[in-house]
């Protein structure tokens, strides 16, 4: 946590880098990732549903041709 010599004075209620300063919330905490990292984590998110969605199409196609042959 920051020093109390660091903070602005009309802040109050400092929590883990959250601060409320004049009704509304304001964050200090640094972020998490870099917008490289979000964007590279983006793009993987993007590839497994590709894959995902890839494999539930093959798998119903294979469905409906397994029920085809049973019709005919």
């Amino acid at each position: 946590m920051m020093d109390k010599m660091s903070r602005d004075p009309k802040t109050s209620n400092y929590v883990d880098g959250l601060s409320i300063k004049q009704g509304r919330l304001i964050n200090q905490r640094t972020n998490g990732m870099t917008g490289i990292a979000e964007a590279a984590n983006l793009r993987r998110m993007k590839k497994n549903l590709y894959k995902e969605q890839c494999i539930a199409n093959g798998i119903e196609m294979a469905e409906m041709r397994k029920d085809m042959r049973k019709m005919f």
